[in-house]
């Protein structure tokens, strides 16, 4: 992955060059690329919890719909102790509807070494990279040998405030001093809605996305995308909360980050595509403005 985005990245420089050279069909075929590759070498996909009240199949339609190719699958639409032989249909659907599956969550996991063992055994088998996760504190010595195991990243995911309490991971600086001694393979699918939500009376923490981004580094292996408006305590489409995209992604790109964005949008659940797609426009612009 990370030799693919290098040679995309010397490949457009050398385009950019000719450009300036003043070479029409260079900036022609320039165009072109661009177009095939709207966000800039991010690998963009849907969080499926965003189509929470669609079965899995009308799901994967409105991920394709919305020009999306990758996948983040929760559990509502595929169950983690599903068949090999579900697992296939799942990855069929998929197929058939050009959409790989990426990542896979947010799942808990406990010192059950077992338990855990099931889930990146399902993992593998869907062929997702990530498991977004709620890990228990006393999990990480099993983490530590599955991560090393099965080559699948723990990306461990804040729920920002939860009733009276923030949640146990709801920030970077947390995060980092569970994982900093453990494994390379753990590391973080930070959400800037829930670090926006982190503002909130009574907590008042207010988690830059992007400083947040900063902190975690090379453990930044995901990130759902998403925006919070806390006055009326809603999702909203970027830009009418506390997010400020491009600052984001100019975050990502100086940690040289590789892994998955999960446009995640929990308003509207039954009709939550025309909210996104008007989140991926600006989400488009934004990397164009990133260059």
């Amino acid at each position: 992955m990370e030799s693919w985005h290098y040679n995309r990245r010397n490949f457009l420089r050398g385009v950019g060059a000719l450009m300036a050279g003043g070479l029409a069909g260079a900036g022609q075929g320039a165009d072109k690329n661009k177009d095939r590759d709207p966000f800039g070498g991010f690998t963009v996909g849907v969080q499926s919890y965003s189509f929470r009240n669609f079965k899995l199949e009308q799901a994967l339609q409105r991920t394709q719909k919305l020009g999306l190719r990758s996948v983040e699958f929760f559990s509502g639409h595929v169950n983690p102790r599903s068949t090999e032989a579900q697992i296939r249909a799942v990855k069929n659907l998929c197929r058939d509807h050009n959409i790989t599956p990426i990542a896979f969550g947010v799942e808990r996991f406990t010192k059950d070494h077992a338990a855990n063992r099931r889930l990146f055994e399902f993992a593998r088998n869907l062929g997702v990279r990530f498991l977004s996760a709620d890990p228990d504190p006393d999990s990480f010595d099993s983490l530590d040998r599955l991560v090393d195991e099965f080559k699948i990243g723990i990306a461990i995911h804040p729920h920002g405030p939860a009733g009276k309490a923030l949640h146990r991971w709801y920030s970077a600086e947390v995060i980092m001093k569970a994982v900093a001694k453990h494994h390379r393979l753990i590391g973080s699918c930070l959400d800037t809605g829930h670090l926006i939500r982190s503002a909130q009376e009574p907590f008042n923490r207010k988690l830059d996305p992007a400083a947040q981004v900063r902190v975690m580094g090379a453990r930044n292996f995901g990130l759902h995308l998403k925006d919070h408006d806390n006055k009326k305590r809603t999702d909203v489409i970027y830009g009418r909360g506390a997010l400020d995209v491009l600052s984001v992604l100019r975050a990502l790109r100086d940690v040289k980050f590789t892994g998955y964005i999960s446009i995640e949008y929990e308003a509207n659940p039954d009709n939550p595509s025309p909210d996104i797609e008007a989140c991926l426009k600006i989400l488009r612009d934004a990397v164009r403005k990133l260059g």
